[in-house]
């Protein structure tokens, strides 16, 4: 009987995107417009973006896990498993790392993640009355079960920047628990 590969075989260096990137703003695009029917506000629709975040980070550290048993070592010190985020997670799920992974000057507990065009803002058009929303808020949701899974507590919270003359940015504020 031959022994047939499955999900979790595959080798992670060797992994090409599965998802074409129309496909995905399509998706996207489909459950911000169903979660925004049943929102009261930004800060609710923002809030169920990152619940099903959380639940993606969870999976894919489990199958980050899994797919590399071998060399893939559970992080136990902070600044490793936020290097590992911004890398390797990031390169699996967006293709390219991170822009910039920075520690606060003024607090102990706290790091930034830079990202200029985050992926989950590139397909979505946000109305007027919505001009506050960041659909990141999906992103830091991942990065937080992310880090809730590998034992480290933290609040993740999807924060744009607008310079004048550039398109935003997202800084994704990370803060632990103290």
């Amino acid at each position: 009987m031959e022994h047939r590969r499955s999900i979790f075989d595959r080798d992670i260096s060797r992994s090409r995107a599965d998802v074409s990137l129309s496909a995905f703003g399509f998706l996207f695009s489909e459950l911000v417009q169903q979660i925004q029917r049943e929102a009261e506000s930004i800060n609710d629709l923002e809030g169920q973006l990152e619940q099903i975040g959380y639940g993606v980070g969870v999976k894919v550290l489990e199958l980050l896990a899994a797919r590399d048993r071998r060399n893939f070592r559970h992080k136990h010190k902070l600044v490793p498993c936020l290097r590992f985020v911004s890398t390797t997670l990031w390169r699996y799920l967006f293709g390219k790392d991170a822009d910039r992974l920075e520690k606060s000057s003024e607090h102990d507990n706290e790091y930034y993640i830079h990202e200029q065009e985050p992926l989950t803002n590139m397909f979505i058009s946000v109305p007027r009355e919505y001009g506050a929303l960041n659909c990141a808020a999906y992103t830091a949701g991942i990065v937080c079960g992310v880090l809730d899974t590998s034992g480290f507590t933290a609040k993740v919270q999807a924060v744009t920047i607008e310079e004048p003359g550039e398109v935003d940015k997202t800084v994704y504020v990370v803060k632990f628990d103290e």
